[in-house]
């Protein structure tokens, strides 16, 4: 469960008369987490908020859960305060009071997208797959959200959940083509070709993944499963060893010993 919460380019404008927004308008659809805050307690609520999710991001649970409490009593109305409680309790384990915390952020800011992106990994992880897709595709639709590859990349994963390949490898090209160094998106990509028998588009997937990056346990064994099943016994042979010299303890390693490919 912790493991788990480790996620199309914006079309072109179709005419500046459709696209005509009123100041308000605008900056109804900036995320909070982009916001300058005016009032003062607000402006204390997003530092102790932004202080808590560096925090949890460190893994200090202890100090985020003193941020949030700090940022609920600077500002009882900010909910990116909620969504950090929600995430911590998510973390911990606690899921009915992190879906209490997810909601109440959710009900002070409906479109937020870093909201509906966090409350969608936590009803994935919940098995409740298909409204956590509807809500990254609620953070997508806001043209100034800054990361929309993670939203899509967590509904592949989550498409992944309910066994749906074509949908899950449809989202990951969508995030890839909105972050072209997201290696999740490209590794399930290639994994999906895989599957699928698209070996040599699986190939190119995987190859592009380690051009961006050093290859791990999981993308070596991927690659090496495709080279296997392509015939290609050089380059299978040079994989393998590979996966010895640097992951000799993990289960692709094992697996391979074993000669269990698929």
């Amino acid at each position: 469960m912790r493991a788990f919460i480790l996620l199309l380019m914006l079309a072109s404008l179709a005419g500046c008369a459709s696209r005509t927004t009123t100041t308000t308008e605008v900056a109804s659809e900036v995320p909070m987490a982009q916001q300058t805050p005016q009032a003062d307690g607000r402006a204390r609520a997003k530092i102790h908020a932004d202080l808590g999710m560096l925090y949890f991001g460190n893994r200090q649970v202890g100090t985020a859960i003193e941020e949030a409490r700090a940022a609920v009593d600077a500002d009882p109305g900010y909910a990116l305060a909620y969504n950090l409680y929600g995430l911590i309790h998510s973390y911990l384990n606690e899921p009915q009071q992190a879906r209490q915390n997810f909601d109440k952020a959710l009900r002070l800011a409906p479109q937020d997208p870093q909201i509906n992106n966090d409350y969608g990994l936590f009803l994935c992880q919940q098995g409740e797959e298909r409204q956590a897709i509807r809500m990254f595709m609620a953070a997508v639709k806001n043209p100034l959200y800054t990361t929309p590859t993670k939203p899509y990349t967590n509904a592949g994963l989550c498409a992944l959940r309910l066994g749906d390949d074509a949908a899950a490898a449809d989202y990951f090209n969508k995030a890839f083509l909105e972050d072209g160094r997201n290696g999740q998106a490209v590794f399930h990509l290639a994994d999906i070709s895989y599957r699928r028998g698209n070996l040599y588009q699986a190939r190119k997937h995987i190859g592009e993944l380690h051009r961006m990056m050093d290859p791990n346990a999981a993308s070596l064994w991927l690659a090496l499963r495709i080279e296997h099943r392509l015939g290609n016994r050089e380059e299978e042979a040079s994989l393998g060893s590979q996966l010895r010299r640097k992951f000799a303890g993990t289960p692709e390693y094992q697996a391979l010993m074993q000669g269990r490919y698929d």
